[in-house]
């Protein structure tokens, strides 16, 4: 049975993140955009992902391998997670690019066996803070936001997801705002490396015995390198525990932790990481334990 490209769930996601005037259009267009690549790349779509900012096909490659077609409607979406994936290349623990063709904001990407998200599994502490290391220890090659952009951007598109939700009853636009100052604070100092953006433990793939936890679907940007630790120092807190035990799981294993800045971001995007789950209408004592902090 062929897969479904787009979805009534699908579309309203796009929708959600890029306006319904830029995601209806694509999605219509979407059938005979992947006739267009998989002839191009020989690929034989096997399943289509959700995803807030495109489609991700899982897809045969024409030597029978398992082979990623990424796909949004956003060009500068696709032009940041190419550069960042091309300055990423040859790291072990980040997907490696196949191919592109940017004027279809598509990226074909090696496949990861077994590819299972790190969400609800045990933290390989070692391997992340590994990932961590190589991250950081690039030379950006192109042009690429500065963190400040990025994180405006998101407190923007939160702030309005915020009103529009159950989270307006537990989450206040004046802690959110309080939320943004704090990170804006910290995009402005601090040690300026490329960052990933993105990094939770859904965006960690589980690459085999040989291989291990692999980053994928970054959102890079220049700046603090400590902002890619905080949703793995969370963790702890989702069982119950505190972010000093996320912290001394993760600092053995990254050069240069700082374990202060780590922290200081933790509280700063606190609000954003309470929105997720309030906006579902799961308050828990996780939610609160983050919006104590966000406070």
């Amino acid at each position: 049975m062929a897969a479904v490209l787009i979805d009534d769930a699908a579309r309203a996601r796009l929708a959600d993140r890029f306006g319904a005037e830029l995601a209806e259009p694509w999605c219509d267009t979407l059938p005979d955009l992947v006739a267009r690549l998989t002839a191009k790349w020989g690929l034989t779509v096997r399943e289509a992902r959700p995803g807030n900012t495109g489609r991700t096909l899982l897809c045969t490659g024409p030597g029978g391998d398992r082979q990623v077609l990424k796909l949004t409607p956003d060009p500068e979406v696709a032009r940041l997670e190419f550069a960042g994936l091309s300055a990423w290349a040859g790291c072990s623990r980040v997907v490696q690019i196949l191919d592109a063709d940017l004027e279809a904001n598509a990226i074909l990407l090696e496949g990861l066996v077994p590819g299972t998200e790190l969400t609800g599994r045990e933290v390989p502490w070692a391997e992340i803070g590994e990932l961590l290391t190589q991250l950081r220890s690039v030379e950006p090659p192109g042009e690429f936001r500065r963190l400040a952009e990025g994180i405006e951007f998101i407190f923007d598109l939160s702030e309005r997801r915020r009103r529009e939700s159950p989270a307006a009853a537990h989450l206040s636009a004046e802690v959110l705002a309080l939320g943004r100052q704090r990170a804006l604070e910290l995009a402005a100092g601090g040690p300026v490396t490329l960052v990933h953006g993105d990094l939770h433990p859904a965006n960690v793939l589980d690459a085999g015995p040989g291989r291990g936890a692999v980053a994928i679907d970054p959102r890079p940007a220049l700046g603090d390198p400590s902002l890619d630790a905080i949703d793995f120092v969370y963790v702890p807190m989702t069982a119950g525990g505190t972010l000093d035990e996320g912290i001394a799981a993760l600092a053995p294993h990254v050069a240069d932790f700082d374990a202060e800045r780590v922290r200081a971001w933790c509280v700063a995007m606190a609000p954003l990481v309470a929105l997720a789950p309030l906006r579902r209408g799961e308050r828990t004592p996780f939610t609160d334990a983050v919006l104590e902090l966000a406070r």
